[in-house]
């Protein structure tokens, strides 16, 4: 065996790269013998953290052991995110050794046990978390020890500002950067490509980075990616925002707030967003794109997010004051969560919606066209450009004459090219068992029937309804189609479908 210098630890045995093509999200695992000489030197055991080194970088692994003799004995192999992070070719030397202690765990413990995090403890954890340091069982640790005891307003403050102090920041000569957000929670609500539109459109300059979904069927990045290329580097968001005034983009390709795609990745899986990590998460990436001014989209709805319109008062209230702080000038707007917004749930479903609304199709859906303007119109008179009272008129007229459409394909083509939306190749309908009217939509149950059919994974795996709050229905009649890739998934989704009566409830 050969042996890999490190300026910071003593001469440590190496072994082979072995590229394993194991896909573990975005994991670093590492795979070596039990019997490996380097595992028994080192005295290392099955899960432990360990630290990669290759080539002058270094990479923190979770390790697992296996027997037989599918590895050498000289071989370590590697998972396909720490193959990418290492930059190793096959049969490159690799060191392996134990991970030192991560500091910042302390910090974690007593935040279990109940304390207060200060700004410095809060910073040496999201530096450790950015450095790759943490686990998923690290991180899951900390997301559920803060969910426990939600952060108060000076640990949503301390996070935000280490979130923005580990990434890139962006800044624009503009005196007005305009953003618009949506807190979540409502399927189908894909507002934030028409609002970028008018507003570009409209001469404002608005860097909009997005986020994938989180518990949802589909975030903006992933409705956006069937449009057009979200994964921009900054030099290429720059470019975009300098030649057409907007983007919508992935934020986690652009490195603004990293930790933040990290935290959702965990967030996903254990399907909590608290209101402090909401807090911090919505506006570090605000803060980091260099925005000046922010509207939030506040839904409201009992199967919504947010419950009441006073917890939405208590949330608003939060994000503009943390806003403030950071100097952004931040309009909070409570929208109606009683329901999914347009017609199509899941990326290339909404991607559709986005369309037929910016191409004044007849028959697009309505709402998502009227949810657009209002958030639109609130940007442009919070920016000065256009009077109290008149924004919402402003905004309906920019889509009525084609300039929004216009400027949409113009950033699609600046962001690398237009694309058209995937089709799913299987469809089941949900249909009325009784006759009535309308009386609830299950957003939550909604959601987790189109994630069940596949979305976001799946692109064109969703949900398409074809019934609104109020609507009178025959028995028979068509609530909605599931639309899934495979057969499999399709048939899992009708499963819960047909075992959740309240999915969409009907009143005779």
């Amino acid at each position: 065996m050969t042996r890999l210098s490190n300026p910071s630890h003593a001469a440590v045995p190496s072994l082979k790269a072995r590229r394993f093509g194991l896909h573990a999200q975005h994991e670093s695992i590492v795979l070596m013998r039990r019997d490996c000489p380097v595992c028994r030197s080192e005295g290392l055991s099955s899960r432990a953290q360990v630290v990669l080194s290759a080539g002058g970088r270094e990479v923190y692994a979770t390790l697992y052991q296996m027997e037989g003799d599918l590895l050498g004995h000289d071989e370590v192999a590697l998972s396909e995110e720490a193959w990418r992070l290492l930059g190793v070719a096959p049969g490159d030397p690799v060191a392996v050794r134990h991970a030192p202690a991560i500091e910042s765990m302390s910090s974690v413990r007593r935040r279990i046990y109940g304390a207060r995090l200060d700004e410095t403890a809060i910073q040496g954890v999201i530096r450790d978390v950015a450095a790759g340091r943490y686990t998923s069982i690290h991180l899951a640790a900390f997301l559920t020890a803060t969910s426990a005891l939600p952060l108060d307003e000076a640990e949503t403050v301390a996070l935000t500002r280490a979130m923005v102090d580990v990434g890139d920041r962006l800044s624009w000569a503009a005196d007005v950067v305009m953003d618009k957000h949506c807190i979540g929670g409502l399927p189908g609500n894909r507002t934030t490509p028409i609002v970028v539109a008018i507003l570009a459109a409209c001469g404002l300059v608005a860097p909009k980075t997005s986020s994938r979904a989180i518990t949802s069927p589909a975030g903006t990045a992933d409705t956006m990616e069937t449009l057009a290329p979200v994964d921009l580097d900054v030099g290429a968001m720059r470019r975009v925002v300098e030649a057409e005034g907007g983007c919508v983009v992935w934020g986690g390709a652009v490195r603004l707030s990293p930790v933040d795609d990290i935290f959702i990745r965990i967030e996903r899986v254990l399907d909590v967003d608290t209101e402090g990590q909401l807090i911090a998460s919505v506006l570090s990436k605000k803060i980091a794109a260099g925005s000046t001014h922010v509207v939030l989209d506040l839904p409201v709805g009992a199967t919504a997010k947010v419950r009441s319109a006073e917890a939405a008062g208590a949330l608003a209230a939060r994000l503009t004051a943390v806003a403030s702080g950071f100097g952004i000038r931040a309009l909070c707007l409570q929208t109606d969560g009683s329901q999914p917004v347009g017609v199509g749930i899941g990326p290339a479903l909404e991607a559709r919606d986005i369309l037929a609304v910016l191409q004044n199709r007849p028959g697009a859906p309505a709402d998502l066209r009227a949810r657009a303007c209002l958030l639109a119109g609130a940007a442009l008179e919070l920016a000065g450009r256009a009077a109290a009272g008149e924004g919402v008129t402003a905004a309906e007229g920019v889509i009525a004459d084609g300039r929004a459409w216009t400027k949409f394909q113009r950033i699609c083509e600046a962001q690398g090219g237009m694309r058209v939306p995937p089709t799913a190749g299987q469809r089941a309908v949900i249909r009325a068992t009784r006759s009535g009217r309308v009386i609830l939509v299950n957003n939550r149950q909604i959601a987790t029937l189109a994630k069940l059919a596949g979305a976001p994974e799946r692109k064109a795996a969703g949900l398409e309804m074809h019934v609104r709050l109020g609507m009178e229905v025959a028995a028979g009649d068509a609530l909605a189609t599931v639309h899934a890739e495979s057969r499999g998934e399709l048939d899992y989704a009708m499963v819960y479908a047909a075992s959740h009566t309240d999915l969409i409830e009907v009143e005779g």
